[in-house]
């Protein structure tokens, strides 16, 4: 996963930026308000990113801000959102504007973002307006006190050890000592490792 890219601006056009990192130049899509605030071509840039793999293509965009990736995440992670539409909304809206209209329920305005009619706007807010209540913070894991963060990641990992027919006495056991601050899915590992040693 390539998390940020941090180089020289090379061009832009009207729907991507190329970013120049240590010789190697990627070509990142990016919002239209994003692209508006990038810097002249050869000056320093530093873009965070996100890595789009499926059969057919890899594509790669870029945000300025930590928010607006979360929130791209968030966006086509809805049934029938994709980075296109998610762009779209990124350059109608600032994260801000389009988490509070989320949280509004305003399906006309989350319709003023191009390709998106009142049946989508309706399904954006409906997958993501709970998690949004809470404003920007509610995008991401990030926001949260890293404590909290931990503890959920804890409770997915014992809950996946019990869907599996571990006693919840052996699913604490095995989780006790795991590394802090490792992914879910890393700490699923960890304990099924510490469980098939001992069984």
């Amino acid at each position: 996963m390539i998390a940020f890219l941090k180089g020289r601006l090379a061009g832009k056009t009207a729907t991507a930026a190329f970013v120049d990192v240590n010789g190697v130049g990627y070509a990142v899509g990016m919002s239209q308000a994003s692209l508006a605030k990038l810097p002249e071509a050869g000056a320093p840039v530093e873009v965070h990113t996100y890595l789009q793999v499926r059969e057919d293509a890899v594509a790669l965009y870029g945000f300025l801000s930590i928010e607006e990736k979360a929130l791209f995440e968030r966006l086509i992670g809805v049934s029938g959102v994709g980075p296109k539409v998610a762009l779209a909304a990124l350059s109608v809206f600032t994260p801000q504007a389009l988490v509070s209209a989320i949280a509004a329920q305003d399906v006309t305005g989350v319709s003023k973002i191009p390709g998106v009619g009142k049946k989508t706007a309706s399904r954006i807010i409906l997958e993501l307006k709970g998690s949004l209540d809470q404003g920007l913070a509610g995008l991401f894991d990030e926001a949260e006190a890293p404590s909290a963060q931990a503890d959920e990641r804890l409770r997915g990992a014992r809950e996946a050890l019990l869907s599996m027919g571990f006693t919840s006495a052996e699913a604490d056991l095995a989780l006790k000592g795991a590394p802090e601050g490792a992914a879910e899915g890393a700490l699923l590992q960890y304990a099924l490792k510490r469980l098939g040693g001992e069984r």
